[in-house]
């Protein structure tokens, strides 16, 4: 799933190739991704782009005098930039194809989405505020107003587990599953640690491990082209993705906590004091 540092490099990408240019065709190939249909997507059309914005994992096309074209890449969801278009109308199918949006001089993008669970989200709308995701989103986390003591005050009876906390879109906007290890790794914080139990130098070590760890992935993967960000972030990471290697920093074996729609990696030693978390998938299994 692309994150806020995948997301923030698309956004400079498309600000690059998108800005002053005239969106001249929007064509819808898998309906299901449009959530909005007033205004309609040809309200689009005829429009210059004036800025691309980031809001946590969405992404916003703003346009002058008209609507903004609001994306969610969601799982498995991605855009693809053509400095050509293909000449015709695309075909409708079972490809991984969901839209495409050309501009005057004949290049564009298209939105595609592998997989059969189809959560890619295309807005067409007056506000970006007016998408429900980006109305309930909790502060950007590389935000110059985001300091130490806006941490505290969030994870302050915060119940939950740290790792379900830093994922919650609505409590800070952009981290998901990949850099939620990362960062609890680089913080040498268990998943299952209770957020509200943090004391002041653990989320001083959180605090820092969160900003280093998104600033150094935004750094990486910027100025890359749109189709070689999937692998960069992909070769950037040290524990999420890579059960069963050897942990960059001690050495120690990878380990993996498994669910039924997704999973989570940790270091042992790094982590929880040497020992493995419970797996519940796998002691299902043992039963």
């Amino acid at each position: 799933m692309p994150e806020l540092p995948e997301v923030e490099a698309l956004k400079d990408f498309l600000t690059e190739h998108l800005t002053g240019h005239e969106i001249v065709r929007v064509l819808p190939v898998a309906v299901s991704v449009l959530k909005t249909y007033d205004p309609p997507l040809s309200a689009l059309e005829g429009h210059e782009v004036t800025a691309v914005r980031r809001y946590g994992k969405f992404l916003d096309v703003g346009t002058d005098g008209g609507p903004h074209l609001v994306t969610h890449l969601a799982r498995a969801g991605w855009l693809q930039w053509r400095d050509r278009l293909p000449d015709g109308p695309p075909k409708p199918g079972k490809g991984p194809l969901a839209l495409r949006v050309a501009l005057e001089t004949g290049a564009g993008f298209d939105l595609t989405e592998a997989g059969t669970q189809k959560r890619l989200a295309v807005y067409v709308v007056a506000d970006p505020r007016q998408v429900p995701g980006v109305a309930r989103l909790g502060p950007d986390p590389l935000a110059a107003d985001f300091d130490e003591a806006r941490l505290a005050a969030l994870l302050a009876g915060e119940r939950r587990r740290i790792k379900g906390a830093l994922r919650d879109q609505a409590l800070i906007a952009g981290v998901g599953n990949a850099y939620s290890d990362e960062i609890l790794h680089a913080a040498r914080m268990s998943p299952y640690k209770i957020a509200a139990s943090l004391t002041p130098e653990e989320t001083a070590t959180l605090y820092e491990a969160l900003r280093s760890t998104l600033t150094a992935a935004v750094e990486r993967s910027r100025g890359l082209a749109a189709g070689r960000l999937k692998a960069e972030k992909k070769s950037g990471l040290r524990v999420h993705g890579r059960t069963g290697e050897p942990c960059p920093v001690c050495g120690d074996t990878i380990r993996e906590v498994s669910f039924s729609d997704s999973s989570f990696q940790y270091c042992p030693t790094c982590q929880t004091g040497g020992r493995p978390l419970a797996d519940r998938r796998l002691s299902r299994l043992l039963k």
